[in-house]
């Protein structure tokens, strides 16, 4: 049995300052409706997602609205665009969300749809239409995000559970494999403890790295420089103990690279080892189920999962795809079918979908 300790004593609480620029240092689109960033040299305010180039964190403040940030002369971003796409309940769900993040245990239903002002059936659909995952999905996503973080800051897993709000370390652990891909001891220690087997070799695309780990492939990612590729993914996994192993894993690359190189008679069903959100475990699994030859839009993609005002996040949980091809986000365009949205660059994604389409 694990024995509860003083977390107020081992951990340094996270003020919502600290909550803020987190949204922002991961670019986390699907936050982008509860906070706002005024970067005091270059005078301009912006929300979680921005591509501009991040600011030392000294250089910046955290507003409320976008009304605080102009009346201490900040003007909006052109980049990211601030101001634009708020609805009628985007401040209400902002101000629920908030709540959340700051609630020690999950607040019920019922107390966050009276934050909202909303009867708790409707608040429930509003809550999901804007943000695209259920009210307990989002409590969910907070508490993890909580133990990663406290994890990644040294706590112990103990800590961490109770940290993050988990009422009986059994809960945590129930599905921990799940969320975190790796036990959380592991994630904590860069993937200490972890065995993962590395490759890169040539492909029509540059260059591919494979990892795979005892439970299916981790990482896939494309690029130019190989050395840089496999410098990129130890320093990720620091802690872990990572072989290359180009003899072992040649079937996996090579069943990988056809399916690259000729993915209209190629098949690569291997199995996985990826993490994420509940939310964007949806994304995922909606990405392989769109047809080689096909492409939809975000929209049309957060149609699909039920959530047609989440295409901002649709598009966010794309990003954070670290299997490309093999979960193929390649395959989602813009609204008017620019090819936008991919880490390995637009002639990367115009040679892919082009092999798609014969």
């Amino acid at each position: 049995m694990l024995a509860l300790v003083n977390t107020a004593e081992a951990i340094t609480p996270r003020t919502p300052d600290d909550e803020a620029w987190d949204a922002f240092h991961s670019r986390d689109k699907a936050r982008r409706s509860l906070y706002l960033m005024g970067v005091k040299t270059t005078g301009i305010y912006c929300r979680p997602g921005c591509p501009a180039r991040m600011p030392k964190r000294e250089n910046v403040r955290f507003f409320a609205t976008a009304e605080e940030a102009r009346a201490e002369g900040f003007r909006a971003c052109k980049r990211c665009k601030p101001d634009d796409g708020r609805t009628v309940h985007a401040d209400a769900i902002a101000r629920v969300c908030r709540a959340i993040d700051e609630a020690e245990e999950s607040p019920r239903l019922e107390e966050l749809a009276a934050i909202a002002n909303l009867s708790p059936f409707h608040f429930h659909r509003v809550f999901k239409a804007e943000t695209g995952v259920t009210p307990a999905a989002y409590a969910a996503a907070v508490k993890d995000r909580r133990a990663k973080q406290a994890l990644e800051g040294g706590a112990s897993v103990t800590e961490a559970v109770y940290d993050a709000g988990y009422g009986a370390a059994s809960r945590f652990y129930a599905k921990s494999k799940a969320r975190f891909g790796m036990a959380p001891a592991r994630w904590k220690n860069r993937g200490a403890g972890e065995h993962i087997r590395v490759a890169v070799a040539p492909c029509a695309l540059g260059h591919v790295l494979v990892a795979v780990t005892d439970k299916g492939v981790c990482a896939l990612e494309l690029g130019d420089d190989p050395a840089a590729m496999l410098d990129w993914f130890r320093e990720r996994f620091s802690a872990a103990e990572t072989v290359v192993d180009d003899a072992g894993l040649g079937g996996t690359v090579s069943a990988i690279v056809e399916l690259i190189e000729h993915p209209r008679t190629a098949s690569a069903d291997l199995p996985l080892d990826v993490r994420g959100t509940a939310f964007q475990q949806q994304v995922w699994d909606a990405l392989r189920r769109i047809p080689p030859g096909e492409t939809w839009t975000y929209g049309q993609l957060a149609e699909h999962l039920g959530h047609p005002k989440a295409a901002r996040a649709v598009g966010a949980a794309c990003g954070q795809n670290r299997v490309a091809v093999l979960i193929p986000c390649h395959r989602v365009v813009g609204s008017n079918g620019s090819l936008t949205g991919f880490a390995y660059g637009v002639e990367r994604k115009r040679e892919l979908l082009k092999r798609e389409k014969g």
